[in-house]
């Protein structure tokens, strides 16, 4: 997974920032992202795209890349998900990431086709997290860090069960948003909560995509 960071640094890159986020299917919550410059070429721990490291794997590897890399945190809540759409707040927090390093890199290697900066190099990487050392350190970073907000919210909203589902629709959580509606930190331009307003005023039989 080194050779894209190994082959950039021959090119006179010194300060290459990995970037990811989490959080862009989930129906509550905030979108984070992480952009992680490392000082340190090896680790003691196993890093790969964090959906492929069990939770007690990625929480290990998280502290281990906390202690060698600069770490930028970017987080845009449900209020400008909704203003802005999912999109657009995902290039948001992973801007925010970037000017929240202490260093300032002269190279972004992005996860999927993306850009998000026009002072510095982006490239951006399909699959980068199980493609690029760096990215893949930022998606764990990223997760790790959005697992945290649920759980912290999952106290505040006890009854939709986001320690678990992590605000993803999983089928328990459909049901517990049809029981009790949406709680205050649901993204409400998220399906189902515009199937329930179309339901609610009397749309039902549109077609999906002309409601939305």
């Amino acid at each position: 997974m080194r050779h894209i960071e190994s082959a950039l640094k021959e090119e006179g890159f010194r300060i290459v920032a990995g970037i990811d986020e989490s959080g862009r299917g989930p129906l509550a919550g905030p979108v984070v992202a992480s952009a992680v410059v490392l000082k340190e070429v090896s680790l003691p721990v196993i890093i790969r795209d964090c959906k492929k490291l069990t939770y007690r794997a990625r929480c290990k590897a998280y502290e281990e890349i906390l202690k060698c890399s600069y770490i930028g945190i970017g987080i845009v809540e449900k209020e400008d998900i909704d203003k802005l759409n999912i999109h657009q707040a995902s290039l948001l927090a992973m801007r925010e990431a970037v000017r929240n390093l202490e260093v300032k890199p002269d190279c972004l290697l992005i996860d999927g086709p993306y850009k998000i900066s026009e002072n510095v190099k982006n490239i951006s990487i399909i699959s980068g997290d199980s493609r690029s050392f760096c990215i893949a350190c930022a998606s764990i970073i990223a997760k790790v860090v959005r697992d945290r907000i649920m759980h912290r919210l999952d106290k505040l909203y006890p009854r939709y069960d986001f320690k678990h589902n992590k605000g993803y629709g999983t089928k328990k959580h459909f049901q517990l948003i049809e029981k009790f509606g949406p709680s205050p930190v649901h993204r409400l331009s998220f399906f189902p909560f515009t199937q329930r307003e179309n339901k609610r005023k009397g749309f039902i039989g549109r077609k999906k995509e002309v409601l939305d």
